[in-house]
């Protein structure tokens, strides 16, 4: 934690934690493929990634790439998926359900909610979030489903970020007491510290990726890039 706010670091890889582990940063949300938004890791990587770090790991839950609109039996490995990493030591599941209209889908948000907190985990809902036509009933609605925190830029403007700042000191104002509202997309060291003052967000969720190649390219937490970051908030 620096100066009060609670730091989650976007990680794709065991690399990735280890990093992390390296700075005085709070929580990880582990996927694979940042580059495609993130997608569900394998129970292996979340099992080597907890032998590299300390800290608390929520898993990603994403099995494609697109929208959020599932078919039911990709709902159903989500679900398995969810168990899985709950069963192996998963702090908390990271996830999204829409309807085709983009409007929350309760019924498959409220199940894996469920599902999560029967193992006393946290709730986590991604930044399907930012799709949604309004985001206060959105927000509403996730906290009746039992969500503990959204993943949020405050709409679809990333990597502007500050086009979402008076919707997200919105929502903390307005709901900070019964959701946790965190802030991320788009952060880099030359805003943080505006983000961090303009929406009064109490925690920040970053990658500071940098983009690496291996016949194509991918996306990985930068040492360089977090340093510069963390060090201007």
């Amino acid at each position: 934690m620096i100066k009060n706010k609670v730091i989650e670091i976007c990680a794709g890889s065991i690399e990735d934690c280890a990093t992390a582990e390296m700075f005085p940063v709070d929580r990880i949300e582990l996927n694979s493929a940042i580059e495609l938004g993130g997608l569900t890791p394998s129970v292996g990587t979340l099992l080597q990634a907890k032998q590299v770090t300390k800290l608390p790991i929520c898993c990603m839950v994403r099995p494609r790439t697109a929208g959020f609109v599932y078919t039911e039996k990709q709902f159903e490995s989500m679900l398995f998926d969810a168990k899985l990493l709950l069963e192996h030591g998963a702090d908390g599941i990271v996830f999204g359900f829409l309807h085709e209209d983009s409007t929350i889908d309760v019924n498959r948000t409220k199940k894996m909610a469920e599902l999560i907190k029967s193992y006393g985990k946290e709730v986590v809902f991604h930044k399907a979030f930012d799709q949604t036509p309004d985001k206060i009933k959105a927000c509403e609605t996730l906290i009746e489903c039992g969500v503990n925190r959204i993943l949020t830029s405050g709409g679809e403007n990333y990597p502007h970020i500050e086009q979402g700042f008076d919707l997200l000191r919105e929502l903390i104002e307005r709901y900070n007491d019964q959701i946790t509202i965190l802030v991320g997309g788009g952060v880099r060291a030359h805003n943080i510290h505006n983000i961090l003052e303009s929406t009064k967000t109490t925690q920040i969720h970053m990658t500071a990726k940098e983009m690496k190649n291996d016949l194509g390219e991918y996306a990985a937490v930068s040492e360089k890039n977090l340093k510069e970051i963390l060090g201007n908030i």
